[in-house]
């Protein structure tokens, strides 16, 4: 019986207007949000994984209270239980605050195997399953496109741009799945509906021993220093052709310097 947890996300929405808070962090409140799209493909890698032997899957999140609609998503996509972390003092924390949160909630699960996606869509950052699996004592193999349980064997493909890997392990191992494993699942009617039911933990930095000066944005290693917002774009330029189209096609890519 294979017990996995998926360490997943909530992230603004990529086709809202996203935009930054007083104090530089992103802003998860005054933007609607959802279930990061890369760390769906980890969620179902697992599922597949369970669903060809046996076992289980919980999903973790470390966030404020709407971050329970990304584990929420997840339980209806078919995952058997959800953590969700949830302290004001967690706020502003960067990728290593939030790998020592996420290490010290699963060291109180159950787990055989670690998922994540691999990279935050907000933030871009994919260091985190390695900082994970460092705190945790464990291996790391990152960029998975295939994920399958033989016994206490991992086996994991990875398809780089010129080549396959074929890799394995054993034991217990930390994996980053990509957006190359293959379509996640829909929720479907049944699922939502059996997601109402499942169970879901809500733990506080007391509850994993964590101090509050140990996370958050006073005490982050990394923070934005400031933004400022990317200039509207300008309409394009129109090259008619007269005959003379790739002379002043050439003329134009010479001014930007492309030529």
């Amino acid at each position: 019986m294979t017990k996995i947890v998926v360490a997943v996300k909530y992230v603004p929405d990529a086709t809202a207007d996203r935009t930054f808070s007083a104090d530089n962090t992103v802003d998860r409140v005054g933007v609607d949000g959802l279930l990061s799209e890369l760390d769906e493909y980890a969620v179902e890698q697992a599922l597949q994984v369970v669903e060809a032997g046996e076992g289980e899957v919980t999903v973790l999140t470390v966030g404020p209270e709407q971050a329970s609609d990304a584990v929420r998503k997840a339980l209806q996509m078919g995952a058997d239980a959800g953590v969700h972390v949830q302290d004001d003092a967690i706020h502003g924390s960067d990728a290593f605050a939030t790998s020592l949160v996420l290490a010290e909630a699963i060291k109180k699960l159950d787990y055989d195997l670690v998922f994540f996606g691999m990279a935050s869509t907000d933030g871009g950052l994919g260091v985190v399953p390695t900082l994970v699996a460092e705190r945790l004592g464990l291996p790391a193999v990152t960029y998975a496109s295939e994920v399958t349980v033989d016994g206490d064997t991992v086996k994991i493909r990875r398809d780089g741009d010129v080549a396959t890997q074929e890799i394995e392990a054993s034991g217990k191992v930390v994996v980053s799945v990509t957006d190359q494993s293959g379509e996640a699942r829909y929720p479907s009617f049944k699922g939502i509906m059996a997601a109402k039911k499942k169970d879901v933990q809500e733990w506080t930095l007391a509850d994993l021993g964590l101090d509050a000066g140990s996370v958050g944005l006073d005490n982050a290693w990394t923070k934005v220093e400031s933004f400022e917002p990317r200039p509207p774009r300008t309409a394009g330029e129109i090259v008619t052709d007269e005959g003379d189209g790739g002379a002043k096609l050439v003329e134009f890519l010479a001014s930007k310097k492309f030529v």
